[in-house]
């Protein structure tokens, strides 16, 4: 099923979309546009309304934060709107593990994060500026995987 994740402002390409919108297809990004052309491009896919700004989902580029098991760990990077992690701060099978079952990826070396039509669908949404704080939703491969309740 289609889903668009629309938002206050999207992020990407070098900007800010007022209003915008990621149409998301199983894993991958079927468009990035205003939300009332997405709606209407797609008409039969479920709008899911966040408050914020939408982009990327970021790179975890350090230790992961201490939490009782692997699980836990991943789950607190998930919480600040990471989708990737980079492998040496990954190195148990445990911590792999985890990762794999949440779709988090784990990259050689921490690289910049799009938004990209046919890309993975790897989005975090922030209440305020971009990039700070606890995300309001993470989603990995398509896949909500973080809400703030």
């Amino acid at each position: 099923m289609l889903t668009i994740h629309a938002a206050d402002q999207v992020v990407g390409g070098g900007g800010y979309l007022k209003d915008g919108a990621v149409a998301v297809d199983g894993a991958l990004i079927a468009a990035v546009g205003a939300l009332p052309e997405l709606t209407e491009r797609f008409p039969g896919a479920r709008v899911r309304r966040w408050p914020g700004v939408l982009g990327p989902g970021l790179v975890h580029d350090g230790p992961l934060p201490d939490a009782p098991s692997p699980r836990e760990r991943v789950h607190a990077v998930l919480k600040l709107g990471a989708t990737a992690v980079v492998a040496g701060h990954v190195g148990t099978a445990e911590l792999r593990a985890a990762a794999e079952r949440n779709d988090v990826r784990v990259l050689g070396a921490a690289r910049a994060a799009v938004l990209e039509v046919d890309g993975r669908a790897d989005l975090a949404v922030f209440a305020e500026e971009y990039g700070v704080g606890e995300a309001v939703a993470t989603v990995c491969a398509g896949r909500l995987v973080h809400r703030r309740r």
